[in-house]
């Protein structure tokens, strides 16, 4: 399956309608530059309003890629965007303007940069805290084919606490080669910054002005009444004198950096000056620009957090358009739950990595401070801490994103799982995300976690089943990971109120049926149960199994399924190779299974952006689907 990128037209006046690539901003002056800025973010909040997407960050950078563009001559100097979601201003200068309006819409202009949509999009990224080991491999092969120009990674103060950052600050002023690093900072990553970079950082911030470490030393000597400019004279003459003490960006000379800053992110003629001392300087270098989240929207400088992604709103009061019944997400469960949980054990603590919002702990983060941990940016130690904590007699809850666990796998196999402990994994956003698209899906964590020894491994179907596995996961005395979708369930059976208390590895028989055998993981069985009323109404007697457990899996039930030659089918949210199909495949095969399995997920590919009702309907795991895939494989079957 191939996807392709679909353009609609759009076209806008005034300065930006002249603007097709970044050369074009060459010839504007400052007062352009600055009309230019206010049309970029009218567009922005304009499309970001319809769309859904990262709105505070894109209204931060505006200035700040103008003059990255103006002084860097892309794509012979290359630009890689840390994480990505603030790249909107440079897919409007670089050629995408017409097509801004399909931003993050099925078949439009992805959220992030994509290799495959300009040749100005040099390096994917969707994930943070990438960009200056991607920058420093580039800056390697432009040296070794010796093709000359810059590399410059633009990165947020978030993204610069994970560990991979430092690794590549670490390896790149050892190498000493042509990178810039562009420090964005707006004090802010999805959640406030934590832990000593960003109170540094937050230090250097206060004194803005003193961008040298000669005025800065000057500033401080020159106030000391009568002697202070003699005394200034003779310790400058001393090599190393206080430089310690009183040089902004120590930090990063001594990672072997040439520090410039900090600069006001929204001074055209002061940023560009940094920014072509960077660009002239041999070595690397890196440029400390102060900018302001939500800027130019005052709904969003005054609710970053909210406005960092959002769904549509409206422009005039910052609201977001609400659709359909107000229902409560797996998320906002989640959230309640384990403030309830933690209320009669105070051995329980809540864990997340720079996502207190988007994992819904805001309320127990309130009301349980003292239990409550974010480690920003660095799944890695969330998760080791996390164990450290569980071997010292507490309950962790560790609130991590599907994609953002890829990070973090060897912590849980050498850190959690090895020893048994009893860390429970609340992996939200399992499954298709939407219009974030491939480097948000949820689409690989029952293919990396299904095979660790101790890891019990769950699916709700619905919001009151992930309740009660909640309350199980409580109580387990090893390893749990409970995988949920973003949003509400399709599932109406309310199964989980049905069977309160799980049992180990036991499924649920939520249909009898004769024919065939349906196995629908976690909220697939909404849609899987409509497909067999559908299949019902044709003839065909299927029984529908909630399988709750992945890990350990009910083999007694597949068992009976075997014994009566019933056909499998499985529906999952997961990437077909190695997922909940193939457990199930193993299984059977080894009970002498030869009925035949069918298995319905997610693609041996990258599915693209677009809403989750779309994609799904596309790959045909919507209800429709299902009984339309099903149909055809059991007509299949029975051919001569």
């Amino acid at each position: 399956m191939v996807y392709f990128c679909k353009s609609v037209a759009t076209i806008n006046p005034m300065i930006l309608n002249r603007i097709r690539e970044p050369r074009d901003l060459e010839s504007l002056s400052i007062d352009e530059l600055k009309q230019l800025s206010g049309e970029i973010r009218e567009r922005i909040i304009n499309v970001v309003s319809q769309n859904g997407g990262h709105l505070a960050s894109n209204l931060g950078i505006v200035e700040l890629t103008l003059a990255v563009h103006r002084v860097f001559h892309s794509p012979h100097d290359q630009i890689v965007w840390d994480v990505g979601h603030q790249s909107y201003t440079h897919k409007i200068i670089t050629g995408r303007a017409e097509q801004f309006a399909t931003l993050r819409t099925f078949g439009g202009l992805s959220g992030f940069p994509k290799i495959c949509e300009s040749r100005h999009d040099i390096f994917n990224t969707g994930h943070s805290s990438t960009s200056i080991s991607a920058a420093q491999g580039l800056a390697i092969a432009k040296e070794q084919l010796q093709m000359g120009g810059k590399t410059i990674a633009v990165i947020g103060d978030g993204a610069l606490t994970a560990g991979m950052a430092f690794e590549a600050l670490n390896f790149t002023g050892h190498e000493k080669n042509d990178v810039v690093v562009i420090l964005n900072d707006n004090e802010m990553s999805i959640s406030p910054n934590v832990g000593a970079l960003s109170m540094y950082l937050h230090r250097l911030r206060l004194e803005p002005a003193y961008t040298t470490p000669k005025d800065y030393l000057a500033h401080i000597l020159k106030q000391i009444p009568g002697f202070g400019s003699r005394l200034y004279n003779v310790i400058s003459r001393l090599e190393g004198s206080l430089k310690y003490l009183l040089t902004p960006g120590m930090l990063f000379e001594e990672f072997g950096f040439k520090y410039f800053g900090p600069v006001d992110g929204y001074d055209f003629e002061t940023l560009e000056r940094a920014l072509i001392r960077a660009r002239d300087r041999k070595g690397p270098v890196l440029v400390h620009v102060l900018t302001e989240k939500g800027r130019g929207y005052q709904p969003a400088q005054e609710q970053r957090p909210k406005f960092h992604g959002i769904g549509p709103f409206e422009i005039e009061t910052g609201k977001v358009k609400k659709s359909g019944e107000a229902r409560p997400t797996f998320t906002e469960v989640f959230g309640e739950t384990i403030c309830g949980l933690a209320q009669t054990n105070r051995k329980i603590v809540a864990i997340t990595a720079a996502m207190k919002e988007g994992t819904g702990l805001n309320r127990f983060a309130s009301e349980h401070p003292s239990r409550f941990f974010d480690v920003g940016i660095a799944e890695q130690h969330a998760v080791t801490m996390a164990a450290g904590m569980a071997r010292g007699g507490l309950k962790p809850f560790v609130a991590i994103y599907s994609t953002f666990m890829q990070r973090a796998f060897d912590q849980v196999v050498h850190d959690v799982a090895l020893m048994n402990l009893p860390v429970v994994f609340c992996l939200d956003r399992a499954g298709l995300v939407g219009e974030d698209g491939p480097t948000h899906h949820g689409a690989f964590d029952i293919s990396f976690l299904r095979a660790i020894p101790n890891l019990q491994f769950l699916a709700p179907a619905d919001e009151a089943e992930l309740k009660t596995m909640l309350h199980y996961a409580a109580s387990a005395a090893g390893p749990v990971a409970i995988r949920y979708p973003r949003g509400t369930s399709a599932c109406s059976l309310e199964s989980g109120q049905r069977h309160p208390l799980l049992q180990a590895g036991k499924a649920e028989i939520v249909k009898e049926g004769s024919q065939i055998s349906v196995w629908a993981l976690g909220h697939t069985l909404g849609a899987a149960a409509r497909a067999v009323e559908e299949l019902d109404k044709q003839g065909i007697s299927a029984r529908l199994v909630n399988p709750r457990f992945i890990r350990p899996f009910d083999t007694e039930l597949l068992a009976d399924s075997v014994r009566r030659n019933l056909p499998i089918v499985t529906v999952e949210e997961n990437t077909l190779p190695g997922g909940f199909g193939s457990l199930v495949a193993e299984h059977a095969m080894e009970l002498g299974h030869t009925a035949g399995i069918l298995r319905i997920g997610l693609p041996d590919e990258f599915v693209p952006h677009g809403s989750q009702e779309e994609l799904r309907h596309m790959l045909k795991i919507d209800a429709e689907g299902i009984k339309e895939r099903i149909v055809s494989w059991l007509k299949t079957r029975h051919r001569p």
